[in-house]
């Protein structure tokens, strides 16, 4: 029968009560640490190979030490130090089973110096962990908030923020420019990130973040805190200039007056946190147009013409108001593109004018050449937005004849002048082709006109295999968007693909690039 060699120290519990209200963690978790520091001694006495466990009572701090064996089957064991086969077991204890544990109390351990302070290092360390593993868990939910926190230090520039419960990180290039502080001064922040790393959780602050400018607003204006306005999207220019666009959910409020306040007050008081930042509050629109123009403000827009698949547009002012759209080193037109993620092109009224002059000459051009008709009827095709000589063709023969000027004997004949021209270049593109190499099952597979054989084949497209090798998207990289769209171009692909013999009954269904190429 095992003798109770545990003696009571409840001067233990009295220090782990004392460090838990301090560090403001688990009782519990400062006892385990004791645990962990007396069984690292243990093992340094008895050795580090043997399995030696530290068991602290909860109620009055007995100490108990002792060597566990696990119990195994094989003869020899793996491992003198921790195992036992179970024949020699059974002699010692009858009736144990494999996988159990005979249990050996040890005595308890006098702590040397070192051994003291490594006991010492040992509980730092765990309750260290403890505490930033709480800190993690309290601050990751805290990402998106505001926080008040004293500067600590500055380490090359970047500040060393003290949170009362926690420390974080403001990067110089996350302060906005020319601010400047100093050891002990307050800072308000925008938590974007906390990560858990090696060292402990890294709380992430920022001056700069657009985020920082909308939960200020949200502070100073009781509407948008209520949900009744909504910030729907925010660009910055740290220091200099910002534009945030907002909407209301009630027809009766404003949403630009509520967020500028009774004289500017409740503007003014974010302008004041960012240190001169001028704000422009502006109207969010569903109509991507008129959020364009809303967004160019203060600068007068005379028209936009929209590209929504490619989130392009292009924005017409007038000459005057050119510099003005633009913005000081392009500050207003990068602003505007930000808040509204679309890449705005600015053309002033003249530029515009002479651009659509050159559009003008070169489809008047064309339809003089092709068709071999003066630049009058070329003229009034162009007006009517007649564009390639295909659109003659398969235009309806009294749609070409309402044209003013034009009979159904006029129109017959620019039809059938727009088919010859077409056969003939269609000849002519089919010669090319065939002098490339491109084969004519690719024309079977993708129903691809001469033209888009002739661009194929200059792109090394020339065979089955060749097609079928390409993905979907590389495919419209080589013919165009505004030739051949996504669905049709995969489909394109894999027909090819099926046609030589690439894919397996499970692979028919399949997207182009999904690892069958």
């Amino acid at each position: 029968m095992a003798v109770d060699i545990a003696i009571a120290r409840p001067e233990l519990l009295q220090v782990a009560d004392a460090v838990a209200r301090e560090k403001m963690i688990e009782r519990d978790e400062v006892l385990e640490a004791m645990e962990q520091a007396i069984q690292k001694a243990g093992r340094a006495k008895y050795g580090h190979e043997k399995d030696i466990r530290a068991f602290i009572d909860r109620k009055d701090g007995r100490v108990k030490l002792e060597r566990w064996t696990e119990v195994v089957e094989q003869e020899p064991v793996e491992n003198e130090a921790t195992q036992i086969p179970l024949r020699i077991a059974q002699k010692i204890k009858p009736g144990i089973q494999l996988g159990e544990f005979i249990i050996d109390p040890l005595p308890p351990i006098d702590f040397g110096r070192i051994a003291a302070q490594t006991a010492k290092q040992v509980i730092v360390q765990r309750v260290r962990e403890v505490e930033r593993g709480k800190q993690y868990h309290e601050y990751k939910d805290r990402v998106g908030e505001i926080i008040n926190g004293i500067v600590k230090r500055t380490e090359y520039g970047n500040l060393m923020v003290d949170l009362g419960r926690a420390e974080a990180l403001l990067r110089r290039d996350e302060c906005i420019p020319r601010e400047a502080f100093r050891n002990g001064d307050r800072v308000r922040a925008y938590i974007y990130d906390v990560r858990e790393e090696p060292r402990g959780p890294q709380i992430f602050l920022s001056r700069t973040h657009p985020g920082f400018l909308a939960k200020l607003f949200a502070q100073e204006v009781p509407e948008i805190y209520d949900g009744i306005i909504e910030i729907k999207a925010v660009a910055r220019d740290p220091g200099s200039r910002a534009k945030m666009a907002v909407i209301s959910r009630d027809s009766s409020i404003d949403p630009v007056g509520a967020c500028v306040g009774m004289r500017g007050s409740r503007v003014q008081a974010v302008v004041a946190e960012l240190q001169g930042e001028k704000i422009d509050i502006i109207p969010w629109s569903p109509d991507f147009a008129t959020f364009i123009v809303n967004a160019l403000a203060p600068a007068e827009v005379s028209k936009v013409v929209l590209d929504e698949d490619g989130k392009r547009c292009e924005v017409v002012v007038p000459d005057d108001q050119l510099s003005l759209a633009i913005g000081r080193r392009g500050q207003n037109v990068r602003l505007a593109s930000q808040l509204t993620r679309y890449d705005i092109d600015i053309l002033t009224e003249a530029e515009e004018s002479e651009r659509r002059q050159e559009e003008f000459r070169k489809r008047t051009g064309l339809f003089v050449e092709a068709l071999d008709v003066d630049d009058v009827i070329a003229g009034l095709l162009v007006q009517e937005g007649f564009g390639t000589i295909e659109d003659i063709v398969t235009v309806e023969d009294e749609e070409l004849a309402g044209i003013e000027g034009f009979d159904e004997s006029v129109a017959a004949e620019l039809k059938r002048r727009a088919a010859t021209f077409l056969e003939k270049r269609d000849v002519e593109l089919d010669e090319k082709r065939r002098g490339l190499g491109v084969d004519d099952v690719l024309a079977e597979i993708g129903g691809f006109s001469p033209a888009m054989m002739v661009t194929l084949g200059e792109k090394g497209v020339k065979t089955l295999e060749d097609l079928a090798d390409l993905a979907g998207d590389e495919l419209i990289e080589i013919l165009g968007a505004e030739v051949v769209d996504e669905e049709a171009a995969n489909a394109i692909v894999m027909e090819a693909r099926r046609r030589a013999g690439w894919l397996g009954a499970e692979e028919e269904g399949a997207e182009p690039g999904d690892g069958n190429d």
